[in-house]
């Protein structure tokens, strides 16, 4: 385990305070989404890595062949190297809690290392996330909470794949909150007001 497998930028917090990772969409980096973390928690130390691969000059977490069609080998290897990391600065900041998010291929990489190391993260946001495939979930993620945000109309991530993530994550336990709107792959409004009030109820241990 590593503080510095990857590229990273690392927000320091008030002592005490929660941990965020926060993952980056295709073609981001580690500056995407450091800020909006720091807004969904005021506070917390966040930790922004980028992402280790490049298609075709976009940054990405892990590979894949065509679009949704993901290289299963590369995706192993990144969420191994990526569970890793996370444990490595959990380690060594000790943090009151442990939350995550993540958007698109962020949102698939965290949703990975979640079913790998299901004991990692209190809370984590995925928006927009893509899995078109049945996890392995090792252990039980009861307790934890989720919150998916996802376009009804969303041309990357159907909304029949995202509502079955919602019944996978719940029958592995998982305390899931599930929220949409009628466009696209573009974050809305409503879904950073729901990831406001999903952390902030997190913290307020309701």
């Amino acid at each position: 385990m590593s503080k510095d497998a990857y590229i990273h930028k690392l927000l320091p917090g008030n002592p005490g305070s929660p941990l965020v990772f926060a993952f980056h969409g295709t073609g981001g980096d580690e500056n995407q989404l450091i800020g909006f973390a720091r807004e969904l928690v005021p506070g917390a130390t966040v930790v922004s890595p980028r992402g280790d691969v490049s298609e075709m000059g976009a940054t990405r977490f892990f590979r894949r062949t065509g679009e949704g069609v993901y290289d299963m080998d590369d995706l192993a290897r990144a969420t191994a190297k990526m569970a890793g990391f996370v444990k490595a600065h959990i380690e060594a900041e000790k943090p009151s809690a442990v939350y995550a998010l993540g958007y698109s291929n962020g949102a698939n990489i965290l949703a990975s290392v979640l079913f790998a190391a299901s004991d990692v993260f209190d809370a984590t946001a995925l928006m927009h996330p893509l899995i078109p495939f049945a996890p392995d979930v090792k252990g039980s993620l009861a307790g934890r909470r989720v919150l998916i945000t996802a376009g009804r109309r969303d041309p990357i991530c159907p909304p029949g794949i995202t509502s079955r993530l919602d019944s996978y994550l719940r029958d592995a336990g998982a305390d899931v909150r599930l929220e949409w709107h009628e466009g696209g792959h573009e974050v809305r409004p409503n879904e950073i007001e729901a990831a406001k009030q999903f952390f902030a109820k997190t913290e307020q241990g309701q």
